[in-house]
């Protein structure tokens, strides 16, 4: 079997040319134009941001990609998902405020931004995963399905849970739906905290089991016998009364985020970008960001997202050490080296699972050939 090809440039950009110039190079040189997008509506998956936090992908590099998209003919938007927590992007109408508070507007971008699942995280699609181990069939946000072509833009940083967030992290856990995420997050089923519930009935409503009833003083309550643990009555509680306390351990989170990823992935063209600049020791789901742990290293893109992240890994390792980052930290407060700044920032990660595991169930190749352009 052929390596993969991965294409990389640096961050340098000399008189004469832009990051943003530099970028779409670097798409078109990985063969993007390859690609038939005449007429085709083309999903690009991005994490828009938490509000507070500032290490997130600029608009421009968004903007970037959607302009080539459409000199190859095709039609663009740009996508998230509903989060599961609690947050500024928990439903569609509080995510596009935060997608536009972050700079990602239809004027700034040049097309529109939808949420794949949403009002509130319930419009999913139901994709089966060939191979699956935890996954038989995955739950993803149904406008990313509707879409011809798939690209993801990712911003390449740690990850408390997966160790580092990259393409397959962007693809799998971020283009499933609420109810996806919860499959992912955790093992078992939803519970009511009675203290928030207002008694509406909504949870109800949307049960398709009869596995909700209510008290006396009208507090939910769920039927573990009858639920089956489809996580709708999550999405459509107002109040954040209903969450699942069951995490999945981080291994099996890897190992399902692989198989989400294949149900993305399966059965149309897809291509992947991952900037690895801004690398800041957790998601871009918090509400902040702290000091980078690596300094930025640069763009890189593939057919191959299985190979992407392992390029931007190896990448990273080879980076020295920020000091005065929460790495340099860690490995001051605990004195135990793993070789590698991702399992050193959190040391119950493994991000290699995922990246096995997608090779095994047929995403892509660990193995890869960088081809560096200038």
């Amino acid at each position: 079997m052929d390596k993969a090809k991965v294409y990389f440039t640096d961050f340098r950009a000399l008189p004469g040319t832009n990051l943003l110039l530099k970028l779409q190079r670097l798409m078109k040189t990985a063969g993007i134009g390859n690609i038939d997008m005449k007429d085709k509506f083309v999903a690009i998956k991005i994490h828009f941001g938490e509000p507070g936090n500032l290490s997130y992908l600029r608009p421009n590099y968004a903007k970037a990609v959607a302009d080539v998209v459409k000199e190859l003919g095709g039609r663009p938007f740009l996508t998230d998902c509903n989060t599961l927590y609690v947050g500024r992007r928990k439903n569609a109408l509080d995510h596009i405020d935060a997608a536009f508070e972050n700079g990602f507007t239809p004027y700034s971008t040049g097309c529109q931004v939808i949420i794949a699942d949403g009002l509130k995280g319930t419009d999913e699609a139901l994709v089966p995963v060939d191979g699956g181990t935890f996954v038989k069939e995955a739950k993803i946000g149904r406008a990313i399905m509707d879409a011809d072509i798939f690209i993801s833009l990712s911003h390449f940083k740690g990850h408390e849970s997966t160790g580092f967030g990259g393409a397959l992290k962007n693809i799998g856990m971020g283009c499933g739906s609420r109810a996806g995420k919860m499959e992912q997050h955790c093992g078992g089923k939803p519970e009511v905290e009675q203290s928030a519930c207002r008694g509406c009935h909504a949870c109800a409503k949307n049960c398709a089991h009869g596995a909700i009833s209510f008290s006396a003083e009208h507090k939910a309550s769920i039927d573990h016998s009858k639920c089956v643990g489809c996580g709708r009555c999550i999405g459509a509680c107002n109040f954040d009364a209903i969450h699942n306390p069951n995490n999945s351990a981080n291994d099996e989170l890897n190992i399902k985020i692989a198989e989400y990823s294949k149900a993305v992935l399966d059965g149309r063209p897809h291509f992947h970008i991952s900037l690895v600049m801004d690398v800041s020791p957790f998601c871009d789901c918090h509400s902040e960001n702290d000091a980078p742990i690596i300094p930025d290293v640069g763009m890189f893109a593939s057919f191959d997202p299985v190979a992407l992240d392992q390029a931007c890994a190896d990448a990273c390792n080879r980076q020295p050490m920020m000091p005065n980052s929460r790495l340099a930290d860690q490995l001051k407060e605990h004195c135990c080296d793993h070789h590698d700044h991702f399992i050193n920032n959190c040391p119950n990660t493994n991000w290699k699972v995922c990246l096995d595991h997608a090779e095994k169930i047929g995403i892509g190749s660990t193995q890869y050939e960088l081809v560096t352009i200038k």
